[in-house]
Parts: C-alpha cells; structure tokens; sequence
C-alpha cells in the first residue's frame, strides 16, 4: 500500500539524506587521494589536494544542509551556529609544513588571496542571512528570544573572527581552522546528547535509538580528547596519521547520528530535529 507523505516530511526526509551524501562525498574524495597515493596528515589537509573542490564542496552542503533544518528548538539554534562553523572550516584551511618560513606550520601566501576572497564571502553571505532571518521572524510571527539568541552568536562569531583576521591575521589563520573543527564536532556530540536525553515527545522515542545518539556523543567527545592528548604528546611527529584518523571517526559518527535522524523521524508528520518536550528555545 502506498503511504501519502507531505511535501514537508519530503523535503526533511532529503535534507537529512543530503547530510549523509555530503559526508559519503568528502569521504570518498579523501578515500581516492589516499588510495591515489597522496599523503594526507588530516582530512583537513585534503584542501591542498585534487580533493580540495570535493572538501569544501562537501562541507558547503552540510552547511546549507544544516541551516535548512533551522527552527525554534535548542537542537536547531545549535545547529544552526554549526553550520557557520562548517564554513569557517571550508573556507579558512588549516596549516601545513610545506613553503613555510623556519619549518612553522602556516597557510602558504600563495593560497592567501583565496582565503581571503572565499572567507570574506561566506562572512558577507552569513550576515545578510542573520538580517534575513530577523526580518523573516518577524513577518511569520515566529520571532522569539531563542531566534535572536541563535542570531546573536552567529553574528558575534562572524565579527569576532572577522575582527580576528584583520587585527592577527598570522594567528587567525593558524588556529581559526582548528577552533572551528573543534567547535563544530562539539556541537554534534551535544545535540546527539541532547536527543539521547530526550526522547520523541510522543513515546516513540525506542531504546536503540536513543542508546545510538548516545554512542554518538560520547563516541565524539572521546575522539576530541584522544586526539588533543595524542597531538599534545606529540604522537603527530612520528609520522601516523592521527588527526586523519581521527576526524575519520569523527565524520563517520557525524552520518551515523543523521542515519538515525532519518530513520527515526522518517514518517513523523512534523518531522523537524526535536529532542522532546520542554525542547524550544524560550520567548
């Protein structure tokens, strides 16, 4: 028998597919590189590569992806700031070894003017959408303190970092990207929490499902505190492949968490993230 969806449940149900597409995306143009012969230290660092077009690509879409999820809940508003960290991480690379004065790891001044032009495009496009997004709540009567919250730290991210470059520009560009990675997987890990914590306001929220987000979570914290010891202790110098490894683990618990999403709304009739009752945002 064929079941009738809505337009709604349709265009959720591709969003969070294209989240799982975009990792399956980058993977397998990291994957190619790799098995191509190319050295890559991180998945970062696939943006000096034949890779690099699939990488920021990739990271575009689940930004989009993720704005597009957008609503009034604790989930989304953290979301949301998630996805302008995926910008960040696209279009500010991270550093590397090669052509850098003294052996220090840095952005090599040939990829500057692009990282210039691409960051200060994405800054642009995110502040016209944070005005868009103010005027749009007021016009559908869905402004609220949780809206202009999530605004609010949007807007002060894209300045501050803005502020940042301009006033440091050597020290912006050498952890801005890290920062940014770091915060953006974080912010995973607590809304997996979060929809470990609460389940589906109307019971349907099963066990597995919940115990899944959990692993999600703890499994990415772990991730992030495996590697900040194993940078710190200087495993990175021996030559193995941590931080790839790593944020390998990291992005593959990322699709696992939006596999569960889709299967566990998939036929929910207002199928928005949503992590229980008591989920909004007040105002």
């Amino acid at each position: 028998m064929r079941i009738r969806t809505t337009s709604t449940q349709r265009t959720y149900r591709y969003v969070r597919l294209a989240l799982i597409a975009a990792t399956l995306f980058l993977a397998v143009g990291v994957g190619i590189e790799l098995a191509t012969g190319g050295s890559l230290p991180s998945v970062s660092a696939a943006y000096y590569t034949p890779a690099g077009p699939v990488f920021t690509g990739s990271l575009c879409a689940i930004a989009l992806a993720l704005l597009a999820l957008s609503g009034r809940s604790l989930e989304q508003g953290l979301l949301d700031v998630a996805a302008v960290l995926a910008l960040a991480v696209a279009f500010v690379p991270t550093t590397q070894d090669a052509l850098c004065p003294d052996g220090a790891r840095c952005v090599p001044e040939a990829v500057l003017p692009t990282v210039v032009n691409n960051a200060a495009a994405a800054a642009s496009v995110v502040l016209v959408g944070a005005i868009g997004a103010v005027v749009l709540a007021r016009v559908q009567g869905t402004a609220g303190r949780g809206t202009f919250v999530t605004i609010a730290v949007i807007v002060a991210l894209v300045l501050g970092g803005t502020a940042w470059g301009v006033v440091a520009p050597e020290a912006f560009l050498r952890s801005a990207h890290n920062l940014a990675a770091v915060s953006f997987f974080a912010i995973v890990a607590a809304v997996a929490g979060l929809a470990a914590w609460r389940p589906h306001p109307d019971g349907r929220g099963a066990r597995g499902v919940r115990v899944a987000y959990a692993v999600v979570a703890v499994g990415i914290l772990l991730t992030l505190v495996a590697l900040a010891a194993a940078i710190l202790g200087g495993a990175t110098r021996g030559g193995l492949p941590v931080v790839l490894v790593g944020e390998s683990v990291a992005l593959a618990l990322f699709a696992v968490f939006w596999f569960v999403q889709t299967v566990e709304l998939w036929n929910d009739p207002d199928p928005r993230l949503r992590g229980g009752v008591g989920n909004t945002l007040p105002g």
